[in-house]
């Protein structure tokens, strides 16, 4: 443990800073998995629901700094396609 104060006060906010991000980051791999899970039961709306909803998250961990552009956009153009192979 640090025995300066602003280092303590540092390791506290890495922390809960720590903690955000990963709930984000699972969050993020949670709506990724559910389009995939309803492309896969061919439920188009439920797809298309899920499609959103995880464009919704990617563009957010896009602006926070989270993921990278290039990850952003692979991931976008990667559900678009499974979403509509649903015929």
């Amino acid at each position: 443990m640090a025995n300066i104060k602003s280092q303590k006060k540092r390791s506290i906010t890495n922390l809960k800073r720590n903690a955000v991000l990963s709930a984000e980051k699972s969050e993020l791999k949670t709506a990724i998995k559910a389009v995939l899970t309803a492309v896969a039961a061919n439920d188009k709306e439920a797809a298309t629901k899920a499609y959103n909803h995880a464009n919704s998250l990617l563009d957010k961990s896009l602006t926070s700094g989270m993921k990278h552009k290039n990850y952003v956009a692979r991931q976008k153009a990667r559900l678009s396609k499974a979403v509509n192979t649903i015929a």
